[in-house]
C-alpha cells in the first residue's frame, strides 16, 4: 500500500487512549507523543519509529523499560496483537508528562 507523504507536525495529535479512554492531547516538548501519559498503553501504528505504516492498528501493552543513550528512558510496548516490540520515549516535560508513578509501578522494576 502507498501511504501519501504526512507531516511530522499534522502527526502531532491529540487522540482517546485505546485502553483506558484517557483524552491525551498533543505533546508539546518538541516530541511526538505515541502513548498514552496515564497508563502507558499505545497503538501499533508504525512499522519504523514515525512511519505510520503498519496495517495493524492493535493496542500495544508497555512491557519493559529500557535507558537508550541520547534518547534517555523509554517505555517498550508490545502489540496484542502481532507481538512487535517498540520503545517508545517517555514525556517528561510539556502539558502531559506521563506518570511517573505508573512507569515505578510497574511489574518489570
Amino acid at each position: 500500500m502507498i501511504r501519501a507523504a504526512r507531516s511530522r507536525r499534522a502527526e502531532n495529535t491529540g487522540f482517546a487512549c485505546v485502553h483506558c479512554g484517557s483524552a491525551v492531547p498533543a505533546n508539546t516538548d518538541g516530541h511526538y507523543r505515541n502513548h498514552c501519559p496515564v497508563c502507558l498503553w499505545s497503538l501499533h501504528v508504525d512499522d519504523l519509529p514515525g512511519d505510520r505504516a503498519s496495517d495493524c492498528r492493535a493496542p500495544m501493552q508497555p512491557v519493559g523499560l529500557v535507558e537508550k543513550s541520547g534518547k534517555g528512558w523509554q517505555v517498550v510496548h508490545r502489540c496484542t496483537a502481532c507481538g512487535h516490540r517498540q520503545p517508545n520515549r517517555l514525556v517528561r516535560d510539556g502539558d502531559a508528562p506521563d506518570d511517573l508513578d505508573v512507569v515505578l509501578g510497574l511489574p518489570w522494576l
